[in-house]
């Protein structure tokens, strides 16, 4: 099989494909359909959010994109997932063109790394190996190092890399997960619930630096149940509801006081502040 992925003259990678295609597909759990018939298909280079309340699917979704979980066959023989053009994949590949940051990723590291306390820098240059830290049996060289050194910077925690985790505040830890989910330059980062245990201040700086990783061309797609966690860079939001598309559009289409009052099953009202959205109940 040609491998789908190209590259442009200046050395990124980019997708002839989409990043995801979901046709019909159905996930049950438990006995529980959690997700339901789903067909969309979302494009590399076009920032995306999937957005809903607790329960709504959104964790399922992200385990399709990584493939921690498949869909139900289809009766019509068509691949219900296809990720990057293809419905199989190692996964370790695969994680080598995805850049994923989560709340629970922090804290494996954090609170849950047996290999010692880590660095900036070694948490970042474990993203090549996609492990939870550093191992002897691992050839780390140079080339790495400084590779994970211009990925703190781009994110501007380059003073975080002598730095362990343990002594970071929250905000600065996410951060230096991002730098990891960037240091092999995938072409997507995915973000799972990304701010979860930030305060306000270090929330708004976290998805300030994610909207500027965006302008710089890696695609975006972000998991959340916060309206005003969707970066003005995000131009498509797709919206679920008990496992299925309740919406799925333009933003300002997709974030109307109706579609999400039906949502999430409250009234709510929705105010536009710049490029920003917010929300409050009735």
């Amino acid at each position: 099989m040609e491998d789908p992925l190209t590259q442009t003259l200046e050395g990124r990678p980019k997708l002839e494909v989409p990043l995801l295609e979901l046709n019909d597909a159905s996930v049950v759990l438990g006995g529980t359909r959690v997700l339901d018939r789903l067909t969309l298909s979302i494009p590399v280079g076009e920032h995306t959010a999937i957005l809903g309340p607790n329960g709504a699917g959104k964790s399922t979704f992200i385990k399709l994109l990584t493939l921690q979980q498949y869909p139900l066959a289809t009766d019509t023989g068509i691949a219900p997932i296809r990720v990057f053009g293809r419905d199989r994949w190692d996964v370790f590949a695969l994680r080598a063109r995805l850049g994923i940051v989560s709340a629970d990723l922090h804290d494996r590291f954090v609170h849950g790394n047996s290999n010692g306390v880590l660095t900036g820098l070694d948490a970042v240059v474990s993203g090549f190996f996609a492990t939870h830290g550093l191992f002897a049996h691992q050839l780390v060289t140079a080339a790495m190092r400084r590779q994970a050194l211009d990925a703190l910077e781009r994110v501007d925690a380059g003073r975080l890399a002598r730095a362990t985790l343990d002594t970071m505040s929250t905000g600065e830890a996410r951060r230096v997960l991002i730098a990891r989910a960037l240091v092999h330059q995938p072409a997507v980062l995915v973000l799972d619930e990304p701010t979860r245990g930030l305060d306000l201040v270090s929330r708004h700086q976290f998805m300030e630096r994610v909207g500027a990783v965006a302008r710089e061309g890696t695609t975006i797609l972000l998991v959340t149940h916060h309206v005003d966690e969707i970066i003005p860079e995000i131009a498509r939001v797709i919206l679920l509801r008990r496992g299925q598309v309740a919406r799925d559009g333009a933003k300002a289409d997709v974030l109307s006081a109706d579609a999400l009052s039906d949502a999430f099953d409250a009234p709510l009202t929705v105010e536009r502040d710049g490029g920003y959205f917010h929300v409050r109940v009735r």
